[in-house]
């Protein structure tokens, strides 16, 4: 089966940031950077990434468990369980969890920006950031907010 990448459920590449756990299932190093894919939980009132546009990115996001709200080129979206979102690189928007409950979702990036969220766990290491940091971090992988 060469080629091939299993993962068992709470496997894959952890990065933790915000509050929020992701297992990165497939990364730019396993897809030669043509998609990266995670599956990540978001805690119930957990920071919201500063409004932003991925220049060279599509962002898809489809929820396993509870509500996630997406603020998405001027509209407010709340999407359920089996709820799904493509958004495509030039539209401003952000998420998060603003529910009393952990949601699951799984969010693809074409290409991959798994990078992005390894250097995010760094930021986010031992200290909450500010959002000018943060901001300068999402500038650095192709992000303007």
């Amino acid at each position: 089966m060469a080629g091939l990448i299993v993962f068992e459920g709470g496997q894959g590449t952890r990065y933790e940031a915000r509050g929020s756990e992701m297992f990165f299932k497939a990364t730019g190093a396993s897809t030669g950077g043509r998609l990266s894919l995670m599956e990540r939980t978001l805690p119930p009132g957990g920071r919201m990434p500063p409004a932003h546009v991925h220049e060279g990115n599509d962002e898809a996001y489809f929820i396993l468990d509870g509500r996630v709200t997406f603020l998405a080129d001027g509209e407010e979206l709340v999407l359920g369980r089996d709820g799904f979102v493509l958004i495509p690189g030039g539209i401003s928007h952000t998420f998060g969890n603003r529910g009393d409950a952990p949601a699951r979702l799984l969010v693809l990036h074409v290409p991959a920006l798994d990078g992005y969220f390894a250097e995010l766990e760094q930021l986010w290491q031992g200290r909450v950031p500010s959002p000018e940091e943060e901001r300068a971090l999402m500038a650095r992988h192709g992000m303007r907010t």
